[in-house]
């Protein structure tokens, strides 16, 4: 099945987890929640060619925003049955080759990636520290190449959250590869 049957939606509070990062610490949104003014959780996989296409994206994104109080949280809900190179193993392979700057969750269950609604890798989901989303869909309208992007879409619903203006544009359909959900 690729098509999830719950989603949370801008305005909804986003579901709590508690999932292993690959620095072999349990992660609790809720404590990120605590921590931090946004969190924006984003889907992610080792194979995915989008997420390859904008890993660096991220890592900009994050050091950009880092010391205004945001982080971002790639969590990997791949299916293992489907997508056997997924393990997470593979997913400190992918941290370190990328040398990722956010932390980087594993959801092998893929209960919590359901739970979001999760359709592609990437997908953002940017998350006020009330635990409500604000913002979900795409991270830019130009995934084959940063010099050409013209709307910043998760960049601009970051700085608004974190100067307390209105989101305008709160959704974006997301574009990526489809992500297949396990019975």
């Amino acid at each position: 099945m690729t098509i999830t049957e719950i989603s949370t939606p801008v305005g909804s509070y986003a579901p709590d987890f508690e999932l292993p990062g690959i620095d072999g610490q349990v992660h609790h949104l809720s404590k990120y929640l605590e921590k931090f003014r946004a969190v924006c959780v984003i889907s992610m996989s080792n194979h995915c060619p989008y997420v390859d296409l904008y890993v660096e994206r991220l890592k900009n994104i994050q050091a950009e925003f880092d010391s205004q109080g945001f982080t971002l949280i790639g969590m990997n809900g791949s299916d293992l049955t489907t997508e056997p190179s997924e393990t997470f193993e593979q997913m400190q392979a992918f941290a370190k080759a990328y040398v990722l700057n956010f932390p980087y969750l594993w959801d092998p269950t893929q209960e919590v990636t359901r739970s979001f609604g999760t359709s592609t890798t990437p997908m953002a989901f940017l998350i006020n520290s009330e635990g409500v989303v604000r913002y979900k869909g795409q991270i830019d309208d130009n995934p084959q190449n940063p010099e050409l992007v013209e709307q910043h879409y998760l960049k601009q619903a970051i700085a608004c959250l974190l100067r307390g203006e209105e989101i305008l544009l709160t959704e974006t359909e997301p574009n990526g590869t489809s992500l297949v959900i396990g019975n």
